[in-house]
């Protein structure tokens, strides 16, 4: 299975540096101003990932509750996340889409129906943080059916042995977590470490991509810039939540500070 995701690590390789992943929440601050955010911030990432807001999210910290919140007051639904995409992947300039969630709104949803319209509106991969291996494994078979990359999780606390069975499961990437905390967090363990982890899976099978989240900042990305790909999240969050509270335009904001991030892992 080939998609949109395997061409954006294609051209990365040949510019020898790591993909730089965005996250945002799809509604934040509102629908319209959510679309223009991921419009604005395509001519810098070369992924983007979008969150499907929930009012549960447990493995997400402040920055990124902060946006579901805000997301979820001003009336964001899975329907209205399809027909969001389905513009921005009418955009000249966008990039390979992964929606991320949690497995609560798909399973509301249907399964078969929400891998269908994903499908249907130009969404290249998934991210469902509560559903690991082998749990996922007949979402995993359904994605892939549709051309769906299904990323599967790997954290610093997976055995050996677990992880050879994810990645032999896995589709093209792999995210690795790279500390036991939530998004937003503080790094745990060095850098080092954290790359010595990443080595690990990589050897297990090296034509699949990995990518590293959870603590990436600008204070930190330097140090990883050997990875696959590299995911700012809460970050991100961030910048939209301080540009809302100042009047600024949180759209500027946050390329800004995304430019100066890819500069640090040229």
């Amino acid at each position: 299975m080939r998609n949109e995701i395997d061409k954006a690590f294609e051209i990365t390789r040949k510019e020898n540096r790591p993909a730089l992943i965005s996250f945002t929440v799809a509604g934040d601050s509102t629908k319209k101003k959510s679309l223009e955010i991921l419009k604005s911030i395509s001519s810098t990432v070369d992924i983007a990932e979008w969150g499907m807001a929930f009012n549960c999210p447990g493995a997400d910290g402040p920055e990124i509750q902060n946006s579901s919140y805000r997301a979820i007051k001003n009336g964001i639904n899975l329907n209205d996340t399809f027909s969001l995409i389905k513009k921005y992947k009418k955009y000249k300039n966008s990039k390979p889409l992964i929606l991320m969630g949690y497995y609560q709104l798909i399973y509301k949803y249907g399964e078969k129906k929400f891998i269908k319209k994903c499908k249907n509106v130009g969404v290249s991969g998934l991210i469902v943080v509560d559903l690991p291996w082998p749990d996922n494994k007949n979402f995993s078979k359904l994605c892939k059916k549709n051309s769906i990359c299904f990323v599967q999780l790997i954290a610093p606390t997976t055995s050996k042995s677990r992880m050879k069975s994810i990645v032999k499961d896995s589709h093209q990437l792999i995210y690795q977590v790279s500390n036991v905390n939530i998004t937003g967090g503080k790094l745990k363990s060095t850098a080092k470490k954290i790359l010595k982890n990443y080595q690990i899976i990589k050897k297990i099978n090296p034509t699949k991509n990995v990518i590293i989240g959870f603590g990436i900042t600008k204070d930190t990305i330097a140090d990883f810039k050997t990875a696959n790909g590299l995911v700012i999240g809460s970050a991100c969050c961030k910048v939209i939540s301080n540009a809302i509270k100042d009047g600024l335009n949180p759209a500027k904001k946050l390329n800004n500070m995304l430019i100066s991030l890819k500069e640090r892992i040229k």
